[in-house]
């Protein structure tokens, strides 16, 4: 009867767990980290850029809760006010679409 071979994990190398490391601290080419400015629609809502695309989107996020801007029958939908309604539309939306809406904010 022929044994069987158990695979093993090689241990990291230093030279492979100093380039993870590094490319955690910095966020490597990580496109959320880099930063981007905003419209001055998005501005009204937001703040002052320029931000990264996670801060826009924290933000965001902050608005709508500070507001209380989901919809009570469903709280994945945004009911937008004056403010964001100039940037996400004055049309109750998914905070899926949301996302692709602010987008267009940024560059």
């Amino acid at each position: 009867m022929a044994e069987k071979k158990t695979a093993t994990k090689k241990p990291a190398t230093k030279k492979t767990a100093a380039k993870n490391t590094t490319a955690k601290k910095t966020g490597g080419n990580n496109a959320l980290a880099q930063p981007v400015t905003v419209s001055s629609d998005l501005e009204a809502v937001i703040g002052k850029g320029p931000l990264t695309r996670a801060e826009v989107t924290s933000k965001v996020w902050e608005y709508i809760k500070k507001h209380d801007l989901q919809a009570k029958d469903d709280r994945r939908m945004i009911e937008p006010d004056g403010k964001l309604g100039g940037v996400i539309g004055s049309e109750k939306i998914s905070m899926f679409k949301m996302t692709a809406a602010v987008s267009k904010h940024l560059s």
